[in-house]
Parts: structure tokens; sequence; C-alpha cells
């Protein structure tokens, strides 16, 4: 058995019940891009435009795929506590946020481990904070430290003041302070390199939390192989993977996904496309963000056709990020839920949670898991 399970980070499905929460009731990122004009005639066959209020995405017809949303629970709209949701790990509390910045004692312990100083050391957008400190970033070769609404410590530099294996030795000290009160979810590296300057998107590292005991940690038991594919390993701590592979963006991904799905005889493909999220979403770009779903949905047939007589394709979403939406922060929505398996009619699946994905590979696998319900059979 191949399944293959492809997160479209931040494409999210409407507000959750508790939006409100979080500041983001009326929040829709498919539903807004729907009413500027987007349309998605491949995943709408799917049976995406069956979704509360994404019917102008595509013409009706009968769905190729079992089609629903699912809900998260876990209190947080970020990657990783999404992430760690599909397969089992679902939060109590959620990550610590630093909105004032990190404290004086933290940065002090992180200034002596690496030698340098720093600079910002306050929530920012990662593009405007390159532009506002890089000139002294250069001059000073102090490393720029910033974090925004979710729960991250990012790290900045130059490429030649700071080579990556440099900067990621930066973040490896990071990670090593950053438990305890002091806390967060994910270290991310972020280099640039100009003027003008510009971040690196391929060179980008995640160092993650250690996650709780989750799907990847019973199928390494079982032997059963999972690949992982873009930003995924980094989230999961690079716990229980067979093989790593780095893709540079949703184009590279897709291939990397293609060319596993094409070679791999059985096991699990876990792939993450990010660019919806951190390209268009955090930076408000509604074109941009339609433009990259209809590259998407231009290859989807692509990815339906590789999926093996007996295997699975199963789509779905992290959170939200409406690029229409105030502020740069991720949305608190539903995430969308597609599951394809050739020669099935599709059914609607109705309202699941986050866990069932989890529940659901481990049926098409054959792995005993006893976290969610399974939609694998529905």
């Amino acid at each position: 058995m191949l399944f293959t399970l492809l997160v479209l980070d931040s494409v999210g499905a409407g507000a959750l019940p508790d939006a409100a929460d979080f500041g983001d009731t009326g929040s829709h990122t498919l539903g807004h891009l729907a009413e500027l004009g987007l349309r998605l005639p491949g995943l709408s066959r799917l049976g995406l435009n069956r979704l509360p209020g994404l019917a102008a995405l595509g013409e009706p017809g009968e769905p190729q795929a079992s089609y629903g949303r699912i809900r998260l629970r876990s209190p947080g709209k970020d990657t990783t506590t999404g992430h760690w949701e599909f397969l089992g790990g679902r939060l109590e509390t959620a990550f610590r946020t630093f909105p004032e910045g990190f404290p004086e004692e933290l940065m002090g312990r992180f200034s002596e481990r690496i030698g340098r100083g720093w600079l910002c050391n306050r929530p920012y957008s990662g593009s405007q904070v390159i532009a506002d400190f890089g000139e002294a970033h250069l001059r000073s070769g102090d490393p720029i430290v910033y974090t925004s609404a979710d729960s991250v410590f990012q790290i900045a530099a130059h490429e030649q003041v700071a080579p990556p294996e440099l900067l990621y030795s930066w973040c490896e000290v990071a990670r090593g302070l950053l438990v305890g009160e002091w806390s967060v979810a994910r270290v991310i590296a972020r280099p640039f390199r100009g003027p003008p300057f510009q971040r690196i998107a391929a060179l980008r590292r995640d160092f993650s939390a250690q996650p709780p005991r989750l799907l990847l940690d019973r199928l390494a038991e079982l032997g059963i192989p999972v690949y992982g594919i873009g930003k995924i390993p980094d989230i999961y701590a690079h716990r229980g993977f067979r093989e790593e592979i780095h893709s540079d963006d949703n184009a590279d991904g897709i291939e990397q996904t293609l060319r596993a799905m094409r070679t791999i005889p059985s096991g699990l493909i876990f792939t993450n496309l990010v660019d919806f999220d951190s390209l268009y979403g955090h930076r408000r770009d509604p074109t941009g963000y339609a433009r990259a779903l209809s590259d998407f949905d231009g290859r989807l047939g692509e990815l339906l056709a590789a999926v093996p007589e007996r295997g699975g394709l199963l789509l779905v979403s992290d959170h939200g990020n409406d690029p229409t939406w105030p502020g740069t922060d991720h949305t608190r929505e539903w995430g969308i839920c597609l599951l394809y398996r050739p020669g099935q009619a599709g059914r609607a699946l109705g309202d699941r949670e986050f866990v069932d994905v989890g529940a659901t590979v481990a049926q098409a696998l054959g792995a005993d898991w006893a976290v969610g319900s399974s939609f694998w059979e529905a």
C-alpha cells in the first residue's frame, strides 16, 4: 500500500466556531478568493466546491473524491499545532508566544553562546524586518532576531555575514535555550541576500520542539517507511522518517512528490506545500495566493494519475491564512479534506476532526492506531 498525504499549507475553508477567540470571525481563505474570481476546476471535480461557501470554485458534478472539512481542537492556529494534531498529538495548552519580544535573560544567554549581539527582538513581518535591519546587520554582523503571532523564534542573517551552516548552528543554540518557561514551537532560520534584501526560501530551516508520541513513531515501530517532503521532517523534529526530501518551492514539492509516488512501492509519502502560506498568506497577496492555487490545480491531474490502484491520495490543510484579512497572522479556519481512491466514487465525509487524518492513514497502511476515527472506508 502506498498512501500520499499532501498538506496545502494555510488553505482554509472558513472560520471555525471558536474563531472569535482568535479575532478571526468571518475569515475564509478559499471563500474570499472565490469572491475575487478564483476558480479551481480540478479540485472542484474532487468535491472542494461542495464545501460550505465554495460553490463558485467550480461547476456542479459528481465528485471524484470523498470530501469534507476537518476541525482543529488544539488551542492555536499555527503549522506545528495543526500538523501534530493530524497524527494524534492534540495539545491541551497553546504554545507560548512573545508579543513583547523575548526576555533579556534569554537574549543575554543566546548572545553569550554565539559570541555576537542581536538586532530587533520583537514581532515583525519577515520581509520588513530585513528591510529595516538589513544594513545594520551587515555593519555589525549581529543576527536579526524576531517573532510573530506564532510561537516562533526567528533568526535572519545575510548569507555573506553568516553562511547557512553558521546560521543553523545559531538556531541549534536557540533551540537548546528555548525550553521550560521559554519553550516555543519552532526556531526558524531565515537566510537572506542582497541588497535589495530578499529571503532565500530554499535555505529556510525549522527546528521544532519535540512532539509527543505520534503516528509516525508507531509506523517506524512497524517498519512502515515514511518519506517526508518539504518542511514536513522539520515540523516533526525529524522523527520517524525513512527518507527526508528537500524541496525549494511548491513546484519542486509537487515534482518530488510525483517522483516518489512513481518509484516508491509502499509506505507513506508526506508532503507540505508551503508557498500558499509563506509567500502569499502572510504577505496578504490575494493575487499571488490565487495564482499559486491555480498552478497547483493545474498539476492535480498528474498527482491523481500517479496514485496506484490500491493506493490513496489525501489532500488536507492545517489552518487558514486569509490574504484578504487584516494583519499578517494565520486565521482560525476549518481545514479541507479530500480523499481520492482510484475506482471509488466520492461521497460526503461531513465535518471531521484533525486526528481523523492520522486514523485514516493508519487504517490504509494497516497500522494499529487508537486516536481518531478513520474515514478510509467511508
